[in-house]
């Protein structure tokens, strides 16, 4: 008998232990549950707590906040709205890569939403301000003289946002960054044929310097390209495309100074954040 009972005892023992441990292990993972899991908000109050954050200019909460949304309630009242606003937040935020990827999604989802100008704006305006890096700002770099493949870039979907809505709220901020980047893609083509000139590559040169005056007759550095292919024709003894050139400076350009030519449309960076128009609710 007393064998019995010490093995109870230590049976009973060993069954009291494992007890503790699995109560002592739901209860560590209960905390830790609760430790990390977020609260649920209804829909509404992460919205209202978007719009305080974009009031009080914290876009980095309110992207956080815009997101949650996104994510919990894909189809709820606000989802679409939230969806649209990402785009302004990500841009006021200086994320512009998440911006053109969230107005790049929108139209592919919401092709005939209401603020769907808003998402072609928004695309052509962050594909070239995500070129314009932050040593460029400090430093006040030449952009003509960088890879200006995010500026053609932004020209062609500003273009193709005007062509789709002419009649966009939006369409006087395309046309006046659209007349930089003009400027700016002639002026990147120009610096590359004025290095072909110091190389000696005329043929080059000149065909750069067309470029400008067929493909982007509107800018202004048209009498700049006039004066590469006139240095360009004398160099090579085409002395009659020269004397052409001559007689079209003189009957267009007569009252222009080059001085003042090289630097217009270049004097206002017309990208700036603060001035971005927010979208409609």
């Amino acid at each position: 008998m007393p064998l019995i009972v010490q093995y109870q005892s230590m049976l009973n023992s060993k069954t009291l232990k494992l007890m503790l441990t699995i109560v002592v292990s739901a209860s560590v993972i209960s905390s830790c549950s609760k430790d990390t899991e977020e609260v649920e908000r209804p829909e509404q109050i992460y919205y209202e707590l978007a719009q305080t954050r974009m009031r009080a200019k914290n876009f980095f909460s309110a992207v956080e906040a815009l997101e949650m949304i996104e994510a919990r309630y894909p189809f709820g009242r606000y989802a679409e709205q939230a969806q649209s606003e990402l785009i302004y937040a990500h841009y006021m935020n200086g994320d512009d890569e998440a911006s053109h990827s969230a107005a790049e999604k929108f139209i592919r989802l919401h092709p005939r939403h209401p603020n769907i100008d808003y998402a072609y704006f928004m695309r052509g305006l962050a594909s070239y301000t995500r070129d314009k890096t932050l040593f460029v700002r400090l430093f006040n770099a030449d952009l003509s003289q960088r890879d200006v493949s995010g500026a053609k870039q932004a020209f062609a979907e500003l273009t193709e946002f005007l062509t789709r809505f002419p009649n966009s709220q939006y369409a006087p901020y395309a046309q006046q960054r659209l007349i930089y980047l003009r400027n700016l893609i002639a002026q990147s083509e120009l610096s590359a044929a004025d290095y072909y000139v110091r190389r000696g590559a005329y043929i080059a040169a000149i065909r750069r310097a067309k470029y400008v005056l067929e493909n982007i007759p509107n800018s202004s550095q048209n009498l700049r390209a006039l004066k590469i292919l006139k240095l360009c024709y004398k160099e090579l003894d085409y002395l009659e495309l020269e004397n052409d050139i001559d007689l079209v400076i003189a009957q267009n350009f007569s009252d222009l100074v080059e001085a003042n030519n090289d630097e217009q449309g270049f004097s206002i960076w017309p990208f700036g954040r603060e001035k971005t128009p927010a979208p409609q609710s």
